[in-house]
């Protein structure tokens, strides 16, 4: 990966090598039970075991975005995401807190209780407010590439070429928020999202286009379809798939692995980072 920085709350931080981001779901629905953490003492656990095992990054959500998901009220996410931010940056204080969601005044609300970032899967296609608020607002925000919503976004798998046409719908948002002044943008073409299989596969072996806007990229696939399909496992056995694709992401100029499982991902950057065509 090509070094890059963020202006976290007016403070410039540089990363030289990938980074690994863990995750919390205050919900009870999420696909994955082992990210869910929805008592007071469960998330402030979480956060800090995520943090020694050496995340950077930790990103809470509070409205699953599996496939299939129904989305909850705009009140209950907020209140679920805020609770979760104070608490999660009182249990790691050194940790970077993303704020995992497509609604504007949740982003706000989310950064006001303290959320460095905002990670929204949707790109901005799901709230016409977003890009204003996140310019205003003046955090990172990680411009994810989605069709549709989480209840329907599996009906919209057509693609003429499916890297072609994400780098296409990328640039169009990358382009809208640039025009605002969004300086921090990082890059998710999120695997699983409005994707088959075998169309995550081919974005995953040209990863290294997505270096045309010059922003580092974020990748995640802990524990998804596209592991456990193929494999014909369980959801609670791939994380050797896991890991296998954080590699393959990695040398494919990958900056943040986006994980449930922080201590194999951060194994896999040391390793690969011995590689001297890393340094």
């Amino acid at each position: 990966m090509k070094a890059y920085s963020l202006n976290l709350r007016g403070h410039l931080r540089e990363f030289t090598r990938p980074a690994v981001m863990g995750i919390i779901n205050v919900t009870d629905d999420s696909f994955w039970e082992g990210s869910r953490a929805t008592s007071d003492a469960d998330i402030a656990a979480r956060a800090a075991s995520l943090a020694a095992a050496g995340a950077e990054y930790i990103d809470i959500g509070a409205c699953s975005t599996r496939p299939g998901a129904a989305a909850v009220e705009a009140s209950v996410e907020a209140e679920r995401l805020t609770r979760a931010i104070s608490i999660a940056r009182a249990a790691a204080p050194a940790a970077i807190i993303s704020a995992d969601t497509y609604r504007a005044d949740v982003a706000r609300a989310a950064v006001e209780a303290g959320a460095d970032i905002i990670n929204d899967v949707a790109g901005g296609n799901l709230d016409p407010d977003m890009y204003d608020t996140v310019a205003e607002l003046r955090v990172p925000y990680v411009l994810g590439h989605m069709r549709g919503t989480p209840a329907d976004m599996q009906e919209y798998t057509t693609y003429e070429d499916v890297t072609r046409d994400v780098l296409s719908e990328l640039g169009d948002r990358y382009q809208q928020l640039a025009l605002r002044g969004v300086a921090d943008i990082i890059i998710d073409p999120c695997f699983g999202f409005s994707k088959t299989v075998g169309q995550n596969y081919e974005l995953l072996a040209r990863l290294d286009l997505l270096g045309m806007f010059h922003c580092p990229v974020l990748v995640g696939f802990s524990r998804k379809s596209m592991i456990t399909r193929p494999l014909g496992v369980a959801t609670a056995d791939a994380l050797d798939g896991t890991t296998v694709l954080n590699t393959l992401a990695l040398d494919r100029g990958a900056a943040i692995l986006r994980v449930h499982d922080v201590a194999p991902a951060i194994a896999a950057v040391k390793l690969y980072s011995l590689l001297p065509s890393t340094l």
